[in-house]
């Protein structure tokens, strides 16, 4: 067979290939199809309505809307109860996010080691995860609750005076934070698991030889090489503490006031109670900003220090 022929041959044998791989191509983009079409109808346009919705003073029942400019928006800078929204969301996202993270890792150091007991220890931790947050919130509602409440019955039984737990300012976001890292802790101990678990046991032998302590192990060689599980439980926590609701209604509903209000519970206090849709339309548009923007942050952070490591 002369050149000339076998060299035809390979150019139509690499025109069948790139053909083979435009269809197998054109297939694949059919299979995400479904996938768009749920994110377009449930996400986008339900997003770009409450934008619109966010310019008019809708009360969320009437058939009109009256167009209003940028006016919900002043008025949002202007009341305090929305920085005092802001703070509280903060506080649920980043608060949980650190404790949910610190108590997660080191969870998943110790079910890392060879104890007893392991694999029941691991199913207690994450075994609150299963349960509805709306459930969980009334479950420790009944522990801090000032009539009747666990708590208060055995400060009472040992003398001492009962506290108004969920009804101090001070105090109730931070219960709140607590109740979301005792149920949420338990997926970022499976995630940290998981990492710690695929990295090499060379690299601590050779440390071993090398003399390494115990706490230059961990901070050499366990840190760089967690930093994706890092990214991914920094990220879900973010987003997953600053979108929180369910606890929040169960606990305190908001108050006293609104002093333990997330923007979800603002939300849905002026769009259900004080039928003022617009003006909770402009409230979620802040909201998923805020998620946005220090969920993108984190995002970049850690990847990069992924790329250090």
């Amino acid at each position: 067979m002369s050149e000339m022929v076998r060299g035809t041959l390979r150019s139509v044998s690499r025109r069948k290939t790139a053909v083979r791989k435009r269809k197998n191509q054109n297939s694949l983009w059919w299979m995400y199809l479904p996938a768009l079409i749920v994110v377009c109808m449930f996400i986008l346009y339900p997003f770009l309505n409450g934008i619109r919705v966010s310019f008019t003073d809708w009360n969320g029942f009437s058939q009109t809307k009256n167009w209003v400019g940028l006016d919900q928006y002043r008025r949002m800078l202007q009341d305090p109860d929305t920085w005092l929204v802001v703070k509280n969301t903060l506080l649920y996202g980043i608060g949980s996010t650190i404790f949910q993270n610190l108590i997660g890792l080191l969870y998943a150091l110790l079910l890392n080691q060879s104890i007893r007991m392991k694999s029941l220890t691991r199913t207690i931790i994450y075994l609150p995860v299963i349960i509805s947050p709306l459930v969980m919130g009334y479950i420790w509602y009944f522990f801090f609750a000032y009539q009747g409440g666990a708590l208060n019955d055995a400060l009472v039984f040992f003398g001492f005076d009962k506290i108004n737990a969920l009804g101090n300012p001070d105090l109730n976001t931070w219960i709140i934070v607590f109740v979301n890292t005792y149920q949420y802790v338990g997926i970022a101990m499976v995630i940290y698991l998981a990492g710690l678990q695929s990295i090499s046991k060379d690299y601590y032998e050779a440390a071993d030889i090398d003399g390494a302590s115990a706490f230059q192990q961990f901070r050499n060689i366990t840190l760089p090489l967690l930093m994706p599980a890092i990214t991914i439980n920094v990220v879900l926590n973010i987003i997953g503490g600053l979108k929180l609701f369910d606890v929040i209604i169960a606990l305190t509903g908001g108050g006293p006031g609104n002093a333990s209000q997330s923007m979800s519970t603002f939300m849905y206090d002026l769009y259900f109670s004080r039928q003022d849709a617009g003006y909770a339309a402009t409230q979620g548009v802040l909201m998923a900003i805020i998620i946005l923007v220090l969920s993108l942050m984190a995002l970049i952070y850690f990847k990069r220090k992924e790329t250090d490591a």
